[in-house]
């Protein structure tokens, strides 16, 4: 994404969810880009008290990567699967980054010997 691009420059907080049209504009392409995303259940829209689509913040970057990918001449169905997945690799590195962490900072479990086996009853 460039310098330039607004979806850089604003807070989750003060822009929770945008329009399809604002959306489509931000993003430089079409509704009917973020419906076909949509149906390949890349996102689905938030909805406003009026029924209108909506998107946050987050939904628009998973969009715009898509969008990358269409305008390399990928099809939307097989860019769509690509960003689901690069999300979830994100994901899963992220929590294996905090899982190892916190092992590293915790001390290290003192040997108790064997577990005392259950008596009668329990």
């Amino acid at each position: 994404m460039t310098e330039e691009n607004p979806l850089d420059r604003l807070d989750d907080d003060d822009y929770p969810a945008y329009t399809m049209g604002r959306a489509a504009e931000m993003l430089g392409t079409t509704a009917g880009f973020l419906r076909a995303i949509g149906e390949a259940r890349l996102i689905t829209p938030l909805r406003s008290e009026g029924g209108h689509r909506r998107y946050s913040r987050y939904q628009l970057r998973i969009a715009a990567r898509a969008r990358e990918l269409v305008d390399g001449g990928m099809a939307i169905d097989a860019a769509c699967r690509i960003v689901i997945l690069e999300d979830q690799l994100e994901e899963a590195q992220r929590l294996n980054a905090e899982y190892r962490k916190a092992a590293a900072q915790s001390p290290a479990e003192p040997d108790s010997g064997p577990v005392p086996e259950a008596g009668p009853g329990r």
